[in-house]
């Protein structure tokens, strides 16, 4: 027999779990956090297949590649990084010797083809940069007849100025969108003297990609990449608003997410095990 006490009861617990439902419905999807492999270099080549293990158990789900691991047969190599509970979804290759890396790439079977940083001789003047757009176009289309893309990660010798205008302002305003992505990166943005959240809502849905790496305190801005623009930290222990910055890079639609410290001052697997913990709370 079914009282007022019971029927009460058993409605509620209905209603609990549609709530639970609800919001397993509505909750964020899951957005894996991913380590440039650029950061532990010393350790991946000493011991590629060990250090992609050390990586999962930290818990990333993904890497980027970078040009030292390329020494690899691309199907060794790929190999590698599926028995590591890894995926590579991108890989930096350097401009010189980009062209006779789309075969590699394409068997590594990585979706994204990254440029990470023009020619020193290319920084100097904008006809740098206007040839590196007229490249960068051929190589994005290249990239796309193979199934892949094509994208640029920025430092902050681009945003050095020349009769009013930088090398940025040339490859954004001459590179077709549609071939040409973007992979920002939030320290050299802000070591620049930019904004990384204003530059995400003025490039929106061009930048795929984010390097997520923090910055000391009290340290200058400047526009020349050399020893004393480098001021990293693991994310969470610097200057950068990682709230605002994750919050402005899911409205942009960032597809992919990636730690990266070029040095350290404590060791290496340490630093990017920092920057998880802290970034695992903002993203989980």
């Amino acid at each position: 027999m079914t009282t007022r006490r019971s029927f009460l009861q058993s409605t509620s617990a209905m209603a609990a779990g549609m709530l639970l439902a609800g919001d397993r419905a509505f909750a964020a999807p899951h957005t894996p956090i991913g380590l440039q492999l650029y950061t532990v270099r010393t350790l991946a080549e000493a011991n590629l297949p060990d250090v992609l293990k050390r990586v999962h158990a930290i818990g990333y789900e993904q890497v980027e590649l970078y040009w030292n691991v390329y020494s690899h047969p691309a199907r060794e190599l790929r190999s590698m990084i599926r028995d590591s509970g890894l995926r590579a979804p991108s890989g930096h290759f350097d401009y010189d010797g980009l062209d006779g890396k789309f075969s590699y790439a394409k068997e590594l079977g990585v979706e994204w083809i990254v440029c990470p940083m023009l020619p020193k001789s290319q920084w100097t003047s904008l006809d740098g940069f206007h040839t590196a757009a007229r490249q960068f176009n051929v190589w994005g289309k290249r990239a796309q007849d193979q199934g892949q893309r094509f994208a640029f990660h920025n430092h902050n010798y681009e945003f050095k100025k020349f009769d009013g205008k930088d090398g940025y302002e040339v490859l954004l305003a001459e590179t077709d969108p549609s071939l040409v992505s973007l992979e920002m990166d939030a320290y050299w943005i802000t070591q620049a003297g930019m904004n990384p959240v204003e530059m995400l809502g003025r490039l929106g849905e061009r930048v795929r990609m984010i390097h997520l790496k923090d910055r000391k305190p009290d340290v200058p801005t400047s526009q020349d990449l050399d020893d004393a623009a480098s001021h990293f930290t693991p994310v969470g222990k610097g200057t950068l608003d990682w709230r605002a910055i994750l919050a402005a890079a899911k409205r942009s639609g960032i597809e992919h997410y990636f730690v990266e410290q070029d040095q350290s001052d404590i060791p290496p697997l340490e630093a990017v095990r920092e920057s998880y913990r802290y970034l695992h709370t903002l993203m989980a």
